[in-house]
Parts: structure tokens; sequence; C-alpha cells
């Protein structure tokens, strides 16, 4: 059999990152053979983080448009005509079975290439309202996984697969895993647990209404863990004093921290939510307002609306949080029907039905 090849094309943040590199090693794992490249924005994170998976990347020179005029608007079209001249000489050499993207910048020049040259496309959709990229892409891609319902509105119905967002593995099972998170994170049986999760970067707002709120938190009698994010952490270390609070910056270990949580405070960027759904912990979600198109409110929104979790809007948290959160920490009906509803929402075989996919139009 001949050495199959794939490239793949996700990046600017993790959440279009890791969904690739869990298709990547799907793949792998089916074809241990296979040679993969992926393709990414030269001077965004994955540049670090695909290496670190141990998989080869290239860069492209691109950006988005920012939504007001600046200097980087002005150069878009020289970085375009760059990125699609650099994405036809890696397709040319590398020739790729399959091209798959998972959605930023550099995934529209690189698609967009592979479909001018009759190579079979596969986009993955996080987002409960497709980008701008997406949207373009879908009308020349083979097929389009995507997590949410009623995307019939962006995209061709026919290509439509619903497959869910790939999502860590070692997530599948954190049914028995409480007890070795609550000792590898050095937490406190006896109290209920708060995960606090601001993304890899972190989130200001979140991080504010943390400490404003400390006292409040920690008068319910829980413990805190707080991922504050890397921009973040300098600023807020200090409250490891505090007792009942640990600020970290990242999280190694996802599954250990989900096993031992009670309740959870997260953004709603695509893959935190799909994750989220899948250990159904009780979470209230403060989706960002500065994302493009305001993705997260509305994959927010899909998991509320069908009773699985609750929303505060960023504008909302003076007048609400204290409100939510206690009714959160004191309802046990409500912790258990969100905690249900959520986990009937969860999609966890979307990895291996993206491949699926992918695996059908190896010529």
């Amino acid at each position: 059999m001949r050495k199959l090849k794939f490239i793949l094309s996700g990046g600017g943040t993790g959440g279009h990152i890791y969904p690739a590199i869990a298709i990547a090693n799907e793949l792998k794992s089916r074809f241990p053979e296979a040679e993969f490249l992926f393709v990414g924005s030269k001077d965004k994170m994955e540049m670090q983080k695909v290496p670190q998976a141990g998989y080869k990347i290239e860069g492209l020179w691109i950006a988005g448009l920012q939504r007001k005029l600046t200097l980087q608007n002005a150069m878009f079209p020289l970085k375009l005509v760059s990125s699609l001249w650099k994405s036809r000489q890696i397709i040319k050499n590398f020739k790729p079975d399959v091209v798959i993207g998972t959605g930023g910048f550099a995934s529209g020049p690189l698609l967009q290439i592979a479909n001018s040259m009759d190579i079979p496309t596969v986009i993955q959709e996080q987002n409960s309202y497709p980008g701008i990229t997406n949207k373009l892409l879908s009308k020349k891609a083979n097929a389009i996984c995507v997590a949410y319902e009623n995307l019939e509105r962006f995209f061709p119905s026919a290509k439509i697969v619903f497959t869910g967002n790939p999502v860590r593995q070692d997530l599948l099972d954190i049914e028995n895993k409480r007890q070795e998170g609550i000792s590898y994170f050095k937490l406190d049986s006896n109290k209920k647990i708060l995960l606090v999760l601001g993304g890899s970067l972190g989130a200001r707002r979140v991080n504010q209404l943390i400490e404003k709120e400390l006292d409040f938190l920690l008068s319910t009698g829980i413990q805190i863990y707080w991922q504050c994010g890397k921009l973040y952490f300098e600023e807020y270390k200090h409250f490891n004093e505090k007792e009942n609070v640990q600020v970290v910056a990242f999280i190694d270990r996802m599954d250990l921290i989900y096993a031992a949580a009670d309740f959870v405070i997260s953004r709603a960027g695509a893959s935190s939510v799909s994750e989220l759904c899948l250990v159904g912990k009780p979470t209230i979600f403060i989706p960002s307002p500065n994302v493009a198109e305001d993705h997260q409110t509305k994959n927010a929104k899909a998991i509320v609306d069908k009773n699985g979790a609750l929303l505060i809007k960023e504008s909302e948290l003076d007048e609400k949080f204290e409100t939510v959160f206690n009714q959160l920490i004191h309802d046990e009906n409500l912790q258990k029907s969100l905690s249900e509803n959520m986990k009937k929402l969860a999609k966890p075989n979307a990895t291996k039905d993206i491949v699926e996919q992918i695996i059908k139009l190896i010529k």
C-alpha cells in the first residue's frame, strides 16, 4: 500500500490547533506509515504547539483583517497573494491525499489552493456560527464536519456531517479519577471545588470578576482552582497566599482537574464547550464579547437553550453573578439536571467520525 499524505491547517488559538492535532493523532493510529504536514500562520501559537505534539509545520505570512483601518489591513492583499503562492508550492511539493482545515487564517489560502488543484478537502467547523473563511471555503469542500445543528443556512446541506468537535481522548473516562485529581492538585477532599477557566492566554474580565468576588466565593465554603492564563499570572499569583485558593497560568492535566471539580466557570470557546459537555460538570458560561461574530455567546446559548448550563453576559456580571452562583451551589437538583442535560449533548466519538469522513475521500 502506498504511503498516505495529509496536510492539516488550523491556528491562531488553541480552539483551532488542538482539534487539528486530535485529528492527526487519530489518522496516525489508523495509518502509522502516513506522512503529516501542518500549515499555520507564521507568528501564531501553532508554530510552537504543533512541533511539541510531534508534527512538522510550515508557516504562511497571513493574518486576519482588523476591524479598523490599520497598516495590517493595508498589508492584507500582499499577505494573501504571498500565502496563496506559498500554499501552491507546499501542496505541489508534498502531494497530499486530503487537506483538512480546522479554521484560522492559514486554512483559507491553503484550502482554496487545494480546491483549485482538485485535491479533496474537509472543513471542521467548531462553532455554532461559522467564520467568514469557512463560509467561503464550504462551496468547494468535499465534506463539512460540524459540532452544532442547524448550520444549513451557512453551508451546502448535502456536505454537512454532524460529528461534534474533537476533544482530548483522556477526558472520555474521568469518572474514577476524582481522588487522583484531588491529590495531584493538592486539593482538600472535604470542600467543594470551583474550577475557573480563562483560556490559554487568559480572560481579563473573568479574572477581574474572581478577584472582586473572591471573599464572597470563599464565604460559601468552597475552594478555588483558578487558571488565569499566562498573560495575567504575574498580576494574580499573589492570591496563592490565600487559604483555599490556587492560581495557575495553565493546567497540564485537564482530565484530572475536570475529574476533581464540582463546578466550573468558563469562557465559551468551542473546544471548552465540547469538553465540558463530555465531563458534564455544572457550569456558568461567561462568553467573551470580543470574538468575531460573537461566536462564544452563540456556542453557550446552544447548551443553555437545552438546559445544560447557565450563562451570564459580561455586561450583567456585577448585578447577577452572586445570585446565580448562590443558586447553583445550593440547589442540588439544579446541579444534577444541568449535568445530565449537558452530557446528552456530548459527542464522544467526534474525532473517529471526522476521520471516517476523511478516509472516504482518499482516492
